[in-house]
Order: structure tokens, then C-alpha cells, then sequence
């Protein structure tokens, strides 16, 4: 997507964002998803669009929520009235299924477009790939169900995994586990890695995997583990400053003797495949090694890839893993932004519906911050500035008003007396036999 993103958007149209929302999620595509996923079995109250918008754009945008707050919401932005039984028995997992599925869509939607556009220097590549998972902590009482890893006490946690795209600007794929699944295992190699760059860290270092990239046309770049010791074959570029013979020699040996000087060199890796028929081989591979020092912990960080120096030299590979940090800055976003990780409920059910509302939410205000971002770019202005994290706090600030809009274009709009019959019911204390101070005085 070579033209700039602004060309075909009329940015006079007050309801623009709303309309790009309501083409992402229409509302009979809601109805649909919510009837085949089991969310609506038969007509009743429940309407999948209110729902879905009501959760993405009021509670996924609230730090502090609970059901009680959302089943307000929902009545008055959809004008009825709901039992507190009923709207509990909601949450089950037909209502995590719609929800992944409109994850899925949403991601789908997103992966369609490029919100970002790769520099001159990647133009190889069709993406960059950033690959990380983080830990939800949940109620005690879940332990069993999602133990937690390496506790003193009974604790619960999940695993949420994360495929971040550049060219997206957002989720490629995401998963749930518990959070004793390694990370190796959340991980699933495949065709869709070809001319790409994956960056992973030291939690998915394993040179089976490297090589299952590297055999599907795909790239990688990762810091190199500690224990590992590869064979230097050859030297992309000399040791500046230094005259020491590299070659042929083990990388742990060398990085001593740089005194402070940066290595780009080619090594060998021996390694294990996978089983196969019982039977396990050895196998050999060739990737790129680069170590620059940092003077802040005093000592090498050094990286391995297979991206060549006809691509990319030392300084642009440092840089590009040093972008795995924007995953970093997502996971922040999810949790102090959309609170992903302040459920406090012992429902399962609950729980991975909410962390789904979370990823919805952020994709929502992706949408719309794409659209902001080429509305300052029709006016020649520099888009650079416009950071996710400070822009998910105004987008947190603004949504209500984005909600009413949206649910005003699917066609539900409150009237005077539909309002004050769920003011009426919303305001009816449910404890019958409860004393009140002033009965019998006055009311």
C-alpha cells in the first residue's frame, strides 16, 4: 500500500469514525457472529450489537469495573431492563467465543491495511514481527484450573501471548494459556513467516526454531544465550581497533579480548532436530553473530540473525531488536490502560471474556488512531509525535462519545420514556425487607 492512507477518507464527515467502526463490526455481521457462536440462541433482550459496543467502549475503557457497572450501561445504551441473574448467566463460554471471534475479525480487518510504512532499509521484507507473552494473576481460587509458576502459595495465573505487526500497527495473532505453557510452545512456526523478520528474546531461543524460519523464507533476530558458545567461520567486518584473529575460534573466547570494540561475524551452530520416527540427528547452520558492548552494564549484548550485511549492518540489527521494546509498550498499554489484569472475579468465563474485551478495545482505538494520524498527515504536519500510549489515554477520554454515535448508526437511540423506565428500575433499591432510616417519617 504504496498511496498515502488519507487519500480516499473525507475528513469533513463528523461521523467518519464511527462509520469506519460500523464497517469493521457491522452490526448485522454482530448478529450473525452472535447466533453462530451461541451468544443469542433465540430473540430476547440481549442484542449482540449493544453488547459488543458497550463492552469495547465503555467497560474495556474503565480501570475500575465490575459486572454490575456494565449491566447498567448495557441498559441504557440498549433502553431495557435485565434481571441481575439473567445478565450473570450472560457470561459463558458462548460470550468468550463471540469475543474471540470478533478479536479474530478485527485482527483480520487490521492486518488488510498498512497503517505504517517500512524505511528504504527493509524494503526486503514485507513486515516486522514481534513475538512476547505476559502474565495475568488471578484469583487463588483458579489454581487449579491455571496454576501458577514457581509460587511459595496457592496462585493463579494466564498467559496471554502476543504476535505484534509494524506494518499493522497492532495484534497479528493472539492466544491465551496457562502460565505454565513455556513460550517456546506458544510459539507456532509456519508459511507465514516468509519475508518476514521475527524479533524474539531469550524466552524462545531454541535453534530448531531459528532454523524452521530461516527453512520457510523467514528471518529472525535474537539476543544469543548465555550458555551458548558457537564457532566464528568467518568476519564480516574486522575488530576496529583491534588485531586479533578471530576465526576459528569460540565467541565466549573472543568477546573478552575486544576491548569495548563491537564484532560482526559469521558462526556455526550445531543442534538437535526434532524427533522424528523416534530417531533424533544432528544438524549444522550458518547465521550472523553481532556483539556491541554497553557501556551502562558494562558489558555485550550480543545478537543472533540471519538477516545478511547486504541488508542490514550491525548498528540498523541492534536497532530493529531494540524495536521489540513497542511490545513492551503494548502489554503496558492493555494493563494501564483497558486493565486486562484488574478482573477480580473467580468465573473463568468472566475472565478470559474481559481479557478479550481488553484486545478489542485496543484494536478499536487503533482504528481510530490511524485515522487520526492520516488526518495530520493530509495537513502536511509530522505524524512522528503521535504515540500510542499518550494517544490511548485521549482515546479513553473520548470514548463515550464515540459510543453514542456508533449505537445512534446501528439504529439504537434512547426515547424519553424507554430512559426513565431504566432510570426507574436502575434506581429501585432490591433489598425489599431492608429497614430505612426515615420510613415512617417521610419519603
Amino acid at each position: 500500500m504504496n498511496q498515502a492512507p488519507h487519500e480516499s477518507l473525507d475528513f469533513k464527515d463528523d461521523m467518519l469514525i464511527e462509520k469506519t467502526l460500523c464497517k469493521i463490526f457491522p452490526k448485522d455481521w454482530l448478529e450473525k457472529t452472535g447466533k453462530e457462536t451461541g451468544l443469542i440462541k433465540r430473540e430476547r433482550k440481549i442484542h449482540p450489537a449493544v453488547m459488543f459496543w458497550v463492552m469495547v467502549l465503555s467497560y474495556g475503557v474503565h480501570l475500575q469495573h465490575t459486572l454490575a457497572e456494565l449491566k447498567r450501561e448495557y441498559e441504557n445504551r440498549g433502553s431495557t431492563t435485565l434481571s441481575d441473574s439473567s445478565w450473570h448467566d450472560r457470561f459463558t463460554p458462548e460470550l468468550v467465543l463471540f469475543l474471540k471471534t470478533c478479536v479474530i475479525h478485527g485482527i483480520e480487518h487490521q492486518s488488510k491495511g498498512a497503517n505504517r510504512r517500512l524505511s528504504e532499509k527493509l524494503d526486503f521484507i514485507k513486515d516486522v514481527l514481534i513475538q512476547d507473552n505476559t502474565i495475568i494473576r488471578l484469583h487463588e481460587s483458579l489454581a487449579e484450573k491455571w496454576p501458577a509458576v514457581r509460587s511459595r502459595k496457592v496462585a493463579a495465573g494466564v498467559k496471554v501471548s502476543l504476535l505484534v505487526s509494524a506494518v499493522a500497527d497492532g495484534p497479528k495473532r493472539i492466544a491465551i494459556y496457562g502460565e505454565r505453557t513455556s513460550d517456546i510452545k506458544t510459539l507456532k512456526i509456519g508459511p507465514w513467516v516468509k519475508n518476514r523478520i521475527i524479533l524474539l528474546d531469550l524466552g524462545f531461543y531454541k535453534h530448531q526454531t531459528f532454523a524452521r524460519i530461516a527453512e520457510y523464507g523467514g528471518y529472525f533476530v535474537s539476543r544469543l544465550k548465555g550458555s551458548a558458545n558457537p564457532t566464528i567461520i568467518s568476519s564480516n567486518e574486522g575488530c576496529r581497533g583491534n588485531s586479533i584473529d578471530v576465526v576459528g575460534k569460540k565467541v565466549q573466547d573472543v568477546l573478552p579480548k575486544l576491548k569495548r570494540k563491537n564484532l560482526d561475524v559469521m558462526v556455526e551452530i550445531e543442534f538437535k532436530r526434532r524427533k522424528y520416527k523416534g530417531k533424533q540427528r544432528k544438524s549444522k547452520a550458518i547465521y550472523r553473530l553481532v556483539a556491541v558492548y554497553n557501556e551502562e552494564k558494562k558489558k555485550y549484548h550480543t545478537y543472533l540473525t540471519n538477516v545478511g550485511v547486504d541488508h542490514l549492518d550491525l548498528e540498523d540489527v541492534v536497532r530493529l531488536y531494540a524495536a521489540r521494546w513497542e511490545i513492551e509498550l503494548i502489554f503496558k498499554e492493555l494493563k494501564s490502560r483497558y486493565a486486562i489484569d484488574k478482573v477480580k472475579t473467580k468465573n473463568p468465563q468472566v475472565i478470559e471474556a474481559m481479557i478479550w474485551v481488553g484486545f478489542l478495545t485496543m484494536l478499536v482505538s487503533r482504528v481510530i488512531h490511524s485515522l487520526v494520524r492520516s488526518y495530520v498527515e493530509s495537513q502536511g504536519k509530522d505524524i512522528v509525535r503521535y504515540t500510542q500510549m499518550r494517544w490511548s489515554k485521549i482515546f479513553l477520554e473520548q470514548a463515550s462519545k464515540h459510543l453514542t454515535k456508533v449505537l445512534k448508526l446501528c439504529g439504537f437511540q434512547n426515547s424519553y420514556e424507554l430512559l426513565m423506565d431504566v432510570y426507574t428500575s436502575q434506581a429501585l433499591d432490591p433489598h425489599v425487607e431492608r429497614k430505612r432510616l426515615r420510613e415512617g417519617l417521610w419519603a
